[in-house]
């Protein structure tokens, strides 16, 4: 399905009934990374997921792209949704948005999932890694992001032993466009500090991480849990950066349950 929004045509998912869950993919993904939660999940919840501008099936175009550009983009689907209120779901970059959504748009929150991010700003040699990597892209093309960070999106075990996982995350970095990545990167980058925002939170949250994940490990993730008044928190074992598409049925209960316990409330 497509929705203009904000001048760009934007690509989504609508699946089931009930509560909404709006699902924010990964850099450089798209909302196919979240197929194991639409099929779990669309069958007690309404489960939407989204390509962000620069991504899969929606226009990538070729500009500055930030945290408050793709919030705002979210904001315009669940006006096109006519959703006034939703449970939104955030892995990586996708918890990036959440934070800027929230900033900018508190009152269509219902419920925040933080799953593998941080809080943090990028550090200045994580902000020149992305410079390299955005250089990198725009010359070589796609395939040299999935160089430089497929083996570090999983886990040890999973990217050893899990040939089928590997492949299906390789094709859909393969896939992504260049304006899309180099967008994306500038955006991280210039994300701001979200540390003192996490106090001001009130809706039920949650934060997931994977155990080994070494992108933003346990214990950042387990900052933003704690600096949010009534946060809970979860490290999902045997799983790296990717945690949903690594446990999925342990991600999947995890959601679930966080999910009937905002229902009940």
């Amino acid at each position: 399905m497509n929705a203009q929004v904000n001048g760009i045509n934007l690509a989504y998912s609508d699946q089931g009934q009930g509560m909404p869950l709006v699902f924010l993919h990964a850099f450089p993904f798209n909302r196919t990374m979240w197929e194991p939660q639409l099929k779990a999940l669309s069958h007690r919840f309404r489960v939407i997921t989204v390509d962000l501008r620069g991504h899969g099936e929606s226009d990538a175009p070729l500009w500055r792209y930030t945290m408050d550009q793709f919030a705002d983009d979210v904001k315009g689907l669940l006006d096109h949704l006519a959703i006034q209120q939703a449970v939104l779901v955030g892995l990586s970059m996708g918890g990036y948005v959440l934070f800027a959504l929230y900033r900018k748009h508190q009152h269509r929150v219902k419920g925040l999932v933080f799953a593998d991010t941080r809080a943090e700003p990028d550090s200045p040699g994580q902000t020149a890694w992305r410079f390299r990597l955005a250089q990198r892209a725009y010359k070589e093309g796609a395939g040299a992001v999935v160089e430089e960070m497929l083996p570090k999106l999983l886990a040890p075990t999973s990217y050893q032993t899990k040939r089928a996982l590997v492949e299906q995350v390789r094709a859909i970095m393969t896939g992504s466009q260049i304006s899309g990545i180099v967008g994306d990167l500038m955006a991280i980058a210039e994300r701001p500090d979200s540390t003192a925002l996490l106090k001001e939170i009130t809706c039920p949250t949650f934060v997931l991480v994977g155990e080994m994940d070494a992108l933003t490990s346990p214990a950042e993730n387990k900052r933003i849990a704690d600096g949010i008044p009534g946060a809970h928190f979860q490290i999902i074992p045997s799983a790296g950066h990717l945690s949903n598409l690594e446990q999925p049925e342990l991600f999947n209960e995890a959601l679930r349950a966080f999910g009937e316990t905002i229902l009940k409330n």
